[in-house]
């Protein structure tokens, strides 16, 4: 536990460092890219999880596959309730 406390606080000295005499323009510079490079990512994914949810892989994806399924539990007879009188 302490070796994770001293870890935290080197990585926290570094921070503080860079404010001050110790200013490192290209440490800010890379930090301000690896940021805005996973926000855009994050953004873009956003975009093609609302696009996919709202047109789907290949326009009436949903509906195709309900319908799949029904004929599926149709010809094997699932959902359906026996009134052959064995389960009553």
């Amino acid at each position: 536990m302490s070796t994770i406390f001293t870890m935290l606080v080197g990585i926290l000295s570094n921070f503080a460092g860079q404010i001050g005499p110790n200013y490192d323009p290209l440490f800010y510079d890379v930090m301000v890219y690896i940021f805005a490079t996973i926000m855009f990512s994050v953004f873009l994914l956003g975009v093609i999880a609302f696009w996919l949810r709202v047109h789907g892989l290949g326009g009436d994806t949903r509906e195709r596959w309900v319908a799949e399924l029904n004929k599926h539990f149709e010809r094997e007879g699932i959902g359906l309730i026996p009134d052959n009188g064995k389960y009553w």
